[in-house]
């Protein structure tokens, strides 16, 4: 696996990541974080769902797609400690992942259009492919560990209040959605952080460029000679005879 060519590895990473991305974006946006569900024992009436998101509550009866009860403005009022934490942290992990993204971009772009031998005078300025997937890797981590967290803790704060109140919550379909795009992000991760591993044995440092001079500076650049190598040959041939006092 060449750090000089584009892999399938760095490919893969880069679709898993955009997908995790756009589910995160689901996740965000979708108000099914949390169903309420109301039943009522009149049987004139039907049993009420409220279903709470991030940013807009929706209150729909039984059999009926049109909100009751539609809150546009229920992100200023979240009373829901999990939600208000969520609030700030999946957009957090989504600007983190956009980061990844664009690196890992970069990396591949480099790789693939950028001449394997450059300019002695722009050597220093030359983006290293594999450093910039290996932060893209770190990046993918982190924004994973920022999802995967406060999704999680949904679940218990779920349970948490059915204990305190009554059992009538549950959470809904963008948790799920939320944790898979977690686990996407920790896949990209492994992905890049296999393919560095990969590019590690060469010479370069991780986050210099993979040619700090042209090729043929490396192959014609005269070596030093010992000591030994620069006397003349008389001073090999003919021994130094001292005489003792």
């Amino acid at each position: 696996m060449g750090c000089r060519d584009v892999h399938a590895a760095t490919v893969l990473a880069f679709l898993s990541g955009t997908a995790s991305l756009a589910g995160l974006l689901a996740a965000v946006l979708l108000p099914n974080w949390r169903q309420m569900r109301l039943y009522t024992f009149n049987r004139n009436e039907r049993n009420l769902t409220v279903y709470t998101g991030l940013w807009i509550k929706c209150a729909r009866f039984d059999g009926s797609r049109d909100c009751v009860i539609y809150d546009p403005q229920w992100y200023t009022a979240v009373d829901q400690l999990d939600l208000r934490v969520l609030q700030f942290a999946l957009p957090l992990s989504m600007f983190t992942a956009t980061c990844a993204l664009l690196l890992c971009l970069i990396g591949m772009c480099n790789t693939a259009f950028v001449s394997s031998v450059p300019d002695v005078k722009l050597a220093k300025c030359l983006v290293n492919s594999p450093g910039c997937h290996l932060v893209a890797g770190l990046l993918f981590l982190l924004a994973c560990a920022i999802c995967l967290t406060p999704s999680v803790w949904v679940i218990f704060y779920n349970s948490h209040l059915n204990r305190k109140y009554e059992p009538v919550f549950s959470f809904d379909i963008s948790v799920f959605i939320a944790i898979a795009s977690a686990g996407g992000l920790f896949f990209t991760s492994v992905l890049l952080f296999l393919w560095y591993c990969a590019c590690k044995s060469l010479p370069s440092p991780f986050w210099q460029p993979l040619y700090s001079h042209p090729p043929s500076m490396h192959s014609f650049a005269s070596q030093p000679y010992p000591a030994r190598s620069r006397l003349s040959a008389l001073d090999i041939d003919i021994p130094v005879v001292t005489h003792a006092s």
